[in-house]
């Protein structure tokens, strides 16, 4: 819906000065301007603590969106017609004055817009002033309006389900649960929408989407970066919370849920919620035998040297929290019944990225036994991040006078067809501005990605299970891990374009 057909909006980013803002919320609003989606009546609203003028705070935006913007060619007058949208608002969210002035603002844009605009709260702070926040635009009446007003809520999204369940709570007694997006920026990566298209829009593969076929599926998400300047934060949260409980969970989702009958957003969730509840809850006793968590030490990547987590700043010496988790889940449904989804996620790893590999089924028949060592099973890997491509390895037949067989792939590479490719916060704050769900996550569907590691977190942080293991900075992960898939006739595999285009070059 581009712009001539949405609604005059209120945009208020609490926050604004902050890192988030900063980086992605300002350049994603941008590019949504140049590409033409926003409304064309729109306000920025931008709440912080510290003094600005407007002009101090205008150019600090335009640094930020020539550092961080994905567009880096826009002329001078477009800049000039999106800065006058822009307004600085020094705010304090503990004083009630603060939210009276806010509203009198938001009343006084539409007074001068002669109606009543939709409003957009993005809450960028810290989780302790969500019930604050909230409870003071429910009080002040700055959100009263259901089909008009929605509020996003950044992760994390409580801390264990009692505090998600809180929090939910809370959040029900001041708005409806339509009014309320939390956002998980995964949901908005390109390929990670294209999982729904590419299963349920093409008839050779949803047929093949099953137990029968499928051996196995592998969720990786590794990151060179270690916690960075975020090592107080990182160490009251770890890869469990910080990674597997969202951006994993919400993955699995995408992979398994069921056939939506329409692309609708109440729809979909429901079905992703269906996924949850069907994840095998893991026993305390078992916990050993499904997962593994471990803890960077001193290594080398790229030729620099990497400190161990617990000599990084910020965090406890004697530090029990994973930056690294592999696990096994199983989802006891018809469809899945039997299936291994193998999850690893860590800090420090030898390389950046996200994929998804679903392995199929060994071919049952014996036709070409003799014509090769080993018949390489058939690999679908889903790449979200630094490639994004969709790659299908197969078996064909080696050019020549003899029947011999080889592996071969196939690969569509988004950044081939689409070098421009919106980032994920464009497409969620799109989605927010339509008043698009789909991609936001449901009350219900955050408590039950709670509760499928509730044991295992409770187990862990009471420091009574787990060995905690290590691997060097730079590494793949801890041997342990290996071991988890090795019990099984498994391997982690992943297979980028990238490593593709390197393999024909050679």
């Amino acid at each position: 819906m581009k712009n001539n057909d949405k609604k005059p909006t209120s945009i208020v980013i609490f926050g604004a000065t902050g890192d988030l803002a900063k980086r992605k919320l300002f350049p994603a609003f941008f590019n949504l301007f140049l590409d033409g989606w926003m409304p064309e009546d729109f306000e920025l609203l931008s709440l912080g603590r510290t003094e600005h003028t407007q002009e101090e705070f205008r150019n600090y935006i335009l640094e930020n969106i020539n550092d961080f913007s994905r567009i880096k060619n826009f002329s001078e007058e477009k800049w000039n017609q999106f800065k006058e949208k822009i307004k600085f608002v020094r705010f304090d969210i503990t004083q009630e004055e603060s939210f009276i002035q806010l509203k009198n603002q938001l009343d006084g844009i539409d007074a001068k817009l002669g109606a009543r605009a939709n409003r957009l709260f993005y809450l960028s702070v810290a989780p302790s002033f969500i019930e604050k926040v909230s409870k003071s635009l429910k009080e002040n009446g700055l959100a009263n309006n259901m089909n008009q007003d929605r509020m996003i809520i950044e992760k994390p999204f409580g801390y264990d389900k009692d505090s998600a369940v809180a929090l939910n709570a809370m959040l029900a007694q001041t708005f409806k649960e339509e009014q309320i997006y939390r956002i998980d920026h995964y949901l908005g990566k390109e390929n990670v929408q294209n999982i729904l298209a590419f299963r349920f829009g093409n008839t050779i593969f949803e047929p093949l989407w099953n137990n029968k076929y499928i051996d196995s599926v592998q969720i990786t998400v590794a990151e060179t970066v270690g916690v960075e300047d975020r090592g107080g934060y990182y160490d009251g949260s770890g890869a469990l919370r910080d990674m597997i409980q969202n951006h994993l969970m919400q993955i699995l989702c995408m992979v398994a849920m069921e056939p939506p009958t329409a692309f609708e957003s109440t729809e979909i969730r429901n079905r992703k919620v269906d996924v949850l509840k069907s994840v095998r809850r893991i026993n305390l006793e078992d916990i050993n035998h499904y997962t593994v968590r471990a803890q960077y030490t001193e290594g080398e990547i790229d030729g620099k040297k990497k400190l161990g987590y617990l000599a990084e700043p910020g965090v406890n010496p004697n530090s029990n929290t994973e930056t690294y988790v592999a696990m096994k889940f199983y989802v006891d449904n018809e469809r899945w019944k039997g299936v291994p989804f193998y999850m690893r996620t860590g800090k420090r790893m030898s390389k950046k990225e996200s994929s998804i590999v679903i392995s199929f089924k060994e071919v049952p028949c014996t036709t070409f036994q003799d014509r090769i060592k080993k018949m390489q099973p058939n690999k679908l890997t889903i790449n979200i991040q630094p490639e994004m491509d969709i790659n299908l390895s197969f078996m064909t037949k080696k050019p020549g006078l003899d029947m011999k067989l080889k592996p071969a792939e196939m690969v569509f590479d988004y950044f081939e067809c689409a070098p421009d490719t919106p980032e994920a916060y464009e497409t969620l704050l799109l989605d927010a501005l339509d008043g698009d769900s789909t991609l936001f996550m449901r009350s219900d569907q955050v408590e039950e990605a709670w509760d499928v590691i509730a044991n295992i977190q409770t187990a862990w942080e009471n420091g009574n299970v787990s060995k905690m293991v290590t691997y060097p900075a730079g590494s793949s992960g801890p041997e342990a891990a290996d071991e988890l898939l090795k019990r099984q006739g498994h391997t982690w595999l992943s297979n980028s374009n990238e490593t593709l285009k390197t393999k024909k070059d050679a």
